[in-house]
């Protein structure tokens, strides 16, 4: 009888988790059509190229109904935007002279799943040990010294970080390359090929996990620390129980909570990439593609772009609410 309480409980919550993550998403694509439209700048103009400042009012009017900026935002351009994202369409790009925006969109999307995918993979294993570490060792030399590096790292810009990398590794030394995905001129053979994009693709992940690190130790080093002050592990403690076990079996799982809510939202930032540090590197990816975007006021890639990342969020969240069930009984009953 218990366990059927229980099972419905779950099921309820389940359902409720879902519900909310689909309202979510009904907001974020709404917000997603206002916000773009309310960027300065005319995009029939910018469409025109280069030579905007010699076009007519006829040519950008052509240009406006050739993409339909001449209708009105509500409900004409809302109702059309809702219908064709529903439908998995996320229009024709303006910079791009009409290319498909989910084209463009995977077209870059594997160069920013192997950057920021790398990079979390390299974070969350030595942030979360790291982490772990200081806090059950707190108050220790390693406590001070692996907290105060993961402060310095969190709280230092990317972007920033990457420069100085750049101007250390790549035009100092001339150890790695700091631009693009892959050298000029043609490549002979596969292994060739990966070695290549191995050696572009070392500095990036490295101001990328090295961010994350820091955010990682930070949270894993605050759980651990208040895991350890709990009266369970007080009694475990006084049953004569090694540390190691104490550690597996007590604290470490208690203490994931935090951790595992930042790294299933920082796994949901894996489709939007580092946007300032691939614009440092150069990197193919959508960060690139955001920016150039940007400049052009190229409205159906932002939108894109942007609701690709509010639901990667939302799934994200998902994600995190299923996993704590799994993680603390407290939270299934």
């Amino acid at each position: 009888m218990a366990s059927n309480k229980q099972g419905g409980s779950a099921s309820r919550r389940a359902v409720s988790i879902l519900l909310r993550a689909f309202v979510t998403l009904v907001m974020v694509a709404t917000l997603n059509f206002v916000l773009f439209r309310v960027i300065p700048g005319d995009p029939a103009a910018l469409l025109l190229g280069a030579a905007r400042t010699s076009v007519t009012v006829e040519q950008i009017e052509a240009q406006s109904q050739r993409w339909g900026l001449d209708r009105p935002l509500v409900p004409d351009q809302l109702v059309q935007y809702v219908a064709t994202t529903f439908q998995g369409d996320f229009g024709y790009s303006f910079k791009f002279r009409g290319r498909h925006v989910t084209d463009l969109i995977l077209e870059r999307l594997p160069a920013t799943i192997v950057l920021v995918g790398l990079a979390q993979f390299i974070a969350i294993i030595c942030g979360v040990m790291l982490g772990v570490y200081a806090g059950w060792r707190r108050g220790g030399a390693g406590d001070h010294i692996v907290t105060g590096a993961s402060l310095a790292l969190y709280s230092t810009p990317a972007f920033w970080l990457g420069m100085i990398l750049v101007v250390i590794f790549s035009t100092a030394l001339g150890w790695l390359p700091g631009y693009g995905a892959h050298s000029p001129g043609a490549i002979t053979g596969s292994l060739d090929w990966l070695l290549d994009y191995l050696r572009h693709l070392a500095l990036p992940v490295t101001v990328v996990a090295l961010g994350l690190i820091g955010q990682y130790v930070v949270v894993a080093r605050a759980a651990m620390s208040d895991v350890v002050t709990e009266d369970y592990m007080v009694t475990a403690r006084a049953k004569g129980l090694a540390g190691g076990q104490m550690l597996m079996r007590h604290a470490f799982r208690n203490a994931m909570l935090p951790v595992v809510t930042l790294i299933t939202l920082n796994l949901g930032y894996v489709v939007a990439g580092a946007i300032t540090v691939e614009a440092v590197f150069a990197w193919p990816g959508i960060g690139g593609l955001t920016v150039e975007a940007l400049n052009a006021r190229d409205y159906p890639v932002l939108q894109g772009i942007f609701l690709l990342l509010g639901a990667s969020i939302v799934v994200a969240n998902l994600v995190a609410d299923l996993a704590y069930g799994f993680l603390d009984p407290r939270v299934r009953q």
